[in-house]
Parts: structure tokens; sequence; C-alpha cells
């Protein structure tokens, strides 16, 4: 039963067919439906977006957030984005998640520039084509459209120009370095890694075109961002960690505009991402003596090793600098005497082939970047590794399906090719 269900509106596709009891027909709705209509009275803290979050970790939360979130989206566009007024912008997210939302649709609307839309799935050529024909001048995209795009090869971007390019972003995962670089070689330009979440509203810690780009780095935060790295001391306070490169759970301090209200229907999720007046990302980080952020790994995701904790980005990186590997993703395999080892799944760039001799080929490369700790011990060649539809790798799936567990839920899985 569903008690609050009022209407059933019916799109049929055959307009001849016999109307359902019960049922009111949507087209007749709108062409009878009158063309005035008075807005509605709005105050800044009124709800106005429900993003879901991507499902990396677990179920989906859905964030709310309100309608004074466009201050945040204004002044992430002007300084994380460097929009202007007489930019052509493309950010290649789904409007359906957040970034898609917030800087597809949102951002360039305040902003008053021109934006593309694409609704074809991944071409290389295709993509080039776009930025090439339509002039854009600023894009944004995210770090595994990049690794396609790398994986496609340089040749395919050689067949185009870009001379009206002039600024590269990317968020959703954190961008290696060989990445920036690759975009410096290839596009003309580095591409400016950015950090956010769906709980922020916002971009928060960026790379941005004022400042030199670390590669690697999330960037420092922005305008009226107060970020911090934290620590649980003794009886489980939350402290901040003044000195620089320690590693901790990055936290800002709570009330930027486009701050999440709440979690749908789980109030207690949300008290718990809070401590005081500060909000717990669950994201591990470091901040160095310049001020800027580098990403560790999602607490869940952190190995645990003979008494070491290993962040998976890092060793992830460490083999994507492989010419071999197009991407990795790592995990901790439960191990009786240490706890857990490393264990990386990697897909290959074309031209490349799996055999012992690749990955023992592998395995030394990242035991002499990484030292004997941080270095898997184990790799196994992939053809695709599992993400979400908004291009997040799924390591607690190739966790569950490494041991055998439930896979929990997929409801956010990529089904694409």
């Amino acid at each position: 039963m569903l008690p609050g269900l009022h209407h059933l509106l019916l799109v049929r596709d055959d307009a001849g067919a016999q109307p359902i009891a019960g049922t009111e027909d949507l087209a007749q709705l709108l062409r009878t439906a009158s063309d005035q209509f008075d807005i509605v009275h709005t105050v800044p803290e009124d709800l106005a977006l429900l993003h879901f979050t991507s499902g990396t970790t677990g179920t989906p939360k859905g964030a709310m957030h309100v309608h004074d979130a466009v201050v945040t989206h204004w002044v992430s566009g002007k300084y994380a984005l460097d929009l202007h007024p007489d930019d052509i912008f493309w950010c290649t997210a789904d409007p359906g998640w957040v970034t898609g939302t917030s800087y597809g649709i949102i951002a360039p609307l305040l902003h008053g520039v021109t934006s593309i839309i694409d609704a074809a799935d991944f071409d290389a050529d295709r993509w080039y084509s776009i930025l090439e024909s339509q002039q854009v001048s600023v894009w944004y995209t995210a770090p595994t459209a990049i690794r396609m795009l790398m994986k496609a090869g340089a040749a395919v971007a050689h067949k185009h120009s870009f001379p009206d390019l002039r600024f590269i972003a990317s968020v959703g995962e954190p961008l290696n370095p060989e990445a920036v670089w690759w975009g410096k070689e290839v596009l003309g330009l580095p591409i400016h890694d950015n950090w956010w979440q769906t709980e922020t509203g916002g971009i928060m810690i960026a790379n941005t075109p004022g400042f030199d780009i670390k590669p690697g780095s999330m960037g420092r935060p922005l305008p009226g961002v107060d970020a911090c790295i934290t620590r649980r001391a003794p009886g489980g306070k939350i402290e901040i960690v003044s000195q620089p490169g320690i590693d901790g759970e990055l936290a800002l301090q709570r009330g930027w505009p486009g701050m999440m209200r709440g979690y749908l229907n789980n109030e207690e999720r949300y008290r718990q991402c809070f401590s005081d007046d500060l909000y717990l990302t669950g994201d591990l980080a470091r901040r160095d003596a310049d001020g800027y952020f580098w990403f560790v790994g999602r607490s869940d995701d952190v190995i645990k090793s003979a008494g070491h904790l290993i962040g998976p980005f890092e060793v992830e990186n460490a083999l994507i600098e492989h010419r071999a590997v197009a991407e990795a993703g790592v995990i901790g395999k439960p191990d009786p005497t240490i706890g857990e080892v490393v264990k990386a799944f990697v897909s290959l760039r074309a031209g490349f082939t799996d055999s012992e001799q690749l990955r023992k080929d592998l395995l030394g490369h990242a035991r002499s970047r990484l030292g004997a700790v941080m270095a898997p011990k184990e790799i196994e060649v992939v053809a695709s590794l599992p993400r979400t539809r908004s291009g997040k790798i799924m390591r607690r799936l190739l966790k569950a399906r490494e041991l055998g567990l439930p896979e929990g839920d997929l409801s956010t899985l990529e089904t694409g090719p």
C-alpha cells in the first residue's frame, strides 16, 4: 500500500491507447495547464536539493542541501574552476550525480557561461572532437575518464587541436601525478585536481589557477573554507593536528553555505559526522608545510598490515606510474600473521597482455617505489575495475569478491561496457 500516493501520471506511446483506470494522461494535463505560474516564496534555509552519495562504502545516503548552497556553487565556480562569462564550459559528469547537478547545471547558470551537454557514452575520439569543435575553454571531468583517455593513447588526441582550452580540472577520486603531467604533455595543460564530497555540497579544496600545482595533491582550501587534520585522542576526543606531515582524518569547520543539513531519514548518522563545530569527512589526509592537502584514503579502505596503516591511493599511484598499467585498485586481504596483506588489481593499457613476467615486473616496480611494507604482495590483472556510475572505484566490491563475501548494495554500480 502507498497511502501517500495521490496521482499516477501516464505517458502513452500510442496516442490511441485506452486510458487506464486510476491514472491521469500527462499529455492532456500539459495541454490544458496554464502558462502562468506564481513563484513559490523560499528562504535560504529551505531544502532545495537531495543528492545521494556514490555508494563506494555502502548503501547510498541522501544528503539534504538548502537554497543557500548556491553561494558555495558560485564561489567554487569562480575560484576553483575560474569561470568567466565568455567561457564555454564542459562538465562531463552525469547530471543525475552531485557533480553533474552542481557543476553541470547550477554553477554555469550562476556564472552565465555557455555549457556543453553530451548524452552519448564515453568515446575518446568523440570527446576530443567536442573539445575542438565546441571551442571548450574550461573542462571539468573525472580521473576515470582521464585514465581512459590515457589508455586510448596520445595519437587519438593528436588528431585534434584545442587552442581555446585554457583550464582543466578533475574530481571524483584523487588524481595521480602521472595524469596531471599527461595533461600537460598531450593536451598542453596540466590537470588541476580538487576535493569535495556529496555532503559538502561544493568544492572545498582545490589546485586553483592562482597557485602552483603540486601533482598528486588535493590543493588548498578555497576562501571561506577552514580545513584541518584531526586525530582521536585517548577517551575518544577529537583533536586538531597542528604540525604538518601527519596523517589523520580531514575535517572542516562547519558553517559554509553548501554544508548538508542532514541525511534523509537518518538523523543519527548525520550527527555522527560532527564533533563540536567540525565536520568529520571520513577521508584520511595530510597537510604539508605549504598548506596543501594530500589524500591518503577513505578510513574504510585503509589497510592495516603488521602495525602499519597503508592508504590504497599511494599504492595505486605507484602502480599507475608503470607504463603497462591503465588503472589500479588496492585492497587489504586478511592474513593470520600480519593482519592484512596488500593485493592489487590492475587493468592494462593497449598493447600489453597479462603474463607471469609482467606481474613480477609490476611487483618489483611497486617495491622499488614504496618499500617492502607498502608494496603489494599479490597482483591480479583484470579487464576492468568495478566503478560507480560517478566513476569511483568500488574497493569494497573488489574485497567482497576476493573473499567470497556478500557484495552489498550495487544500485550505483556502473553496468556499461
